[in-house]
């Protein structure tokens, strides 16, 4: 019931926003439909609620958590923050930062935004 009503309300705001064709909304609206849907057949507490963290990453090397992440989330779009470095403020639903420590090991959870 909560996942029908996820995706009734992302159609619903693509409409809103205006519904096109460009590349580019078309894999955003793509991206929002699969997490919503439930299809990484992983549970955070809510049947089919996509998984937005990792904490389990912490202390794994940026290789060994891109590849878990991308297990959860094949269409993550994963960047690898090194230590001291800017990121900017947008939120994006599809991309996963890894902040690494100057040894290249995941130093806090990795999360959507």
């Amino acid at each position: 019931m909560l996942n029908s009503y996820l995706a009734l309300s992302i159609e619903a705001f693509f409409f809103w926003v205006g519904e096109g064709d460009d590349e580019v909304k078309v894999q955003q609206r793509e991206c929002l439909m699969e997490r919503f849907s439930g299809s990484s057949g992983h549970s955070t507490g809510l049947a089919g609620a996509p998984k937005t963290s990792w904490p389990e990453l912490v202390g794994l090397t940026a290789e060994e958590a891109e590849k878990k992440v991308k297990e959860d989330f094949p269409r993550a779009e994963i960047q690898v923050v090194p230590p001291n470095h800017f990121v900017t403020m947008d939120y994006r639903t599809s991309r996963v930062r890894i902040h690494v420590d100057s040894s290249g090991k995941v130093e806090r959870p990795p999360r959507t935004g």
